[in-house]
């Protein structure tokens, strides 16, 4: 977590949090008791302990697509705007398609007629009353119909522009009476979930990590959601040394595709220094009780531990003292 300078506004909002703890960095008094701050101070220790790994990330979701134009043609009617949610093969769009129906409702004749004909055939070959290059003739007319019946349903089929899977409408580039052409985008579709986010962790504190193993994933507004392990890669890859790692947010989880956040996952044993959270004030400072009076201080924080303490990765060292309102 990394902090800013504060302004005079920002000190003013820690004077009011944490001067009654001696916040102000009042001056040395005559005497030891009149020096002390009213709040308790906690001494800095360091400890080894095991710590989540950190890692930055960003989210996805498995279905998320462009939706192109499959042929050329203008844009006749437009039935989705920007956010709207779409079931799968619903319309989006529609191409003028005039032609296409004319063509397929022709085929659609020439195929009922072929389809009696072969049929008339097979019949009567049945009874030796046609001749075999009449009953072959039969059966290739039907099938040259059954062909261009299908071609001019799927030529009529493409002026239609339908969504590839359930979701939202996160783009919409199109617009009604606009010639688009074969591969342009339109639109672009996106689930909503299941939110997941790949992450590369080294090949230690990699050993543990199976699928069902828990995890946490916090945005950058400090938004935390719950997380499992879903997948994760038998191999090491030789070159970073790391293990690609899939997780997945559980439903719910207050984030969105395409955020950054930091996954915290695994655990790797290190020294490290902690402070209890009522230490810390806002805007990432803490008050350090240095030469007889309170000293405001910036820290750069890492992981919560399980005893809910927060790991100070700079800012403070060991046998300094802090003023804290509770643990």
């Amino acid at each position: 977590m990394g902090v800013s300078r504060v302004g005079l506004a920002g000190l003013a909002a820690c004077a009011g949090a944490l001067l009654a703890a001696g916040c102000g960095g009042s001056a040395r008094s005559d005497t030891p008791d009149a020096a002390r701050p009213p709040a308790p101070l906690v001494a800095i220790e360091s400890s080894t302990v095991d710590v989540p790994l950190s890692l930055p990330a960003q989210l996805y979701v498995e279905h998320d697509a462009l939706v192109y134009a499959r042929t050329t043609g203008i844009v006749e009617s437009v039935y989705v705007e920007l956010g709207a949610p779409v079931d799968q093969g619903q319309l989006l769009a529609q191409l003028e398609h005039t032609d296409q129906e004319i063509a397929l409702a022709q085929s659609d004749h020439a195929y009922q007629a072929a389809l009696r004909e072969v049929g008339r055939a097979r019949e009567l070959m049945k009874v030796r009353a046609i001749t075999t290059a009449d009953s072959e003739q039969a059966e290739l007319t039907y099938q040259r119909a059954e062909l261009a019946q299908r071609q001019t349903r799927r030529n009529y089929e493409l002026t239609r522009i339908a969504a590839p899977f359930g979701g939202v409408v996160t783009a919409r580039t199109v617009r009604p009476g606009r010639l688009v052409t074969l591969g342009d985008s339109l639109f672009r579709v996106s689930a909503l979930g299941p939110l997941r986010v790949s992450v590369r962790v080294p090949e230690g504190p990699s050993a543990g990590l199976t699928p069902g193993a828990r995890a946490e994933v916090v945005g950058q507004d400090g938004a935390v959601a719950r997380a499992t392990v879903v997948r994760a890669s038998p191999a090491i890859d030789a070159a970073s040394g790391t293990r690609e790692v899939l997780v997945e947010l559980a439903p719910g989880a207050p984030l969105r595709p395409g955020a950054s956040v930091t996954v915290r996952v695994g655990a790797e044993r290190r020294r490290i220094i902690a402070i209890p959270p009522g230490a810390l004030a806002e805007q990432g400072y803490v008050l350090v009780w240095e030469n007889g009076r309170t000293v405001l201080r910036a820290v750069t924080l890492g992981a919560r531990l399980a005893d809910g303490r927060l790991e100070v990765m700079s800012g403070l060292a060991a046998g300094e003292q802090i003023v804290s309102r509770g643990r």
